[in-house]
């Protein structure tokens, strides 16, 4: 008889050339999805949720085939999932690691969560000023200068 519980098995396919998103806090890997338009992109991907890790009890894991983020993009992933992993993939193998590095500053990203903020009633982009405080990712809107955890910002 076979002992299941003492083998460790992929609960996420390889993927043959691509990017894999690893370390995601659990619950952030849908934004992820969001903020980069993954899913438009017509390739094929596979998105765990929730999964173990020794690390953090749980975490989001996502597997695009045939895209490779950049480096600026990598930083983008940093505002939601600063201690994520990104590796690109060639025939099967990490050929490349990109170090996230929190960015200063957003543009054109994110809507203000200020309903009365000048962003939403003028053509203008919205701004922010990025910054880690306690490990909690934080964005100050340059034009009514509040200040938003970023669990409410929003596409």
């Amino acid at each position: 008889m076979r002992d299941i519980m003492n083998k460790s098995q992929l609960q996420v396919e390889a993927i043959h050339n691509g990017t894999v998103i690893d370390h995601i806090p659990a619950g952030q890997g849908i934004k992820i999805l969001q903020l980069f338009g993954l899913v438009k992109n017509q390739e094929k991907i596979t998105v765990g949720l929730n999964l173990p890790s020794q690390a953090q009890g749980a975490k989001d894991i996502i597997k695009v085939e045939n895209v490779r983020l950049s480096a600026a993009q990598a930083n983008q992933l940093a505002l939601f999932a600063p201690d994520a992993t990104v590796n690109l993939i060639e025939d099967f193998e990490v050929v490349e690691k990109l170090q996230l590095q929190l960015p200063e500053r957003v543009e054109g990203v994110f809507s203000c969560p200020n309903s009365n903020c000048i962003s939403h009633n003028e053509p203008v982009s919205s701004k922010f000023k990025v910054r880690a405080i306690n490990g909690q990712v934080r964005f100050r809107c340059s034009y009514c200068e509040k200040s938003f955890h970023q669990d409410f910002m929003t596409f």
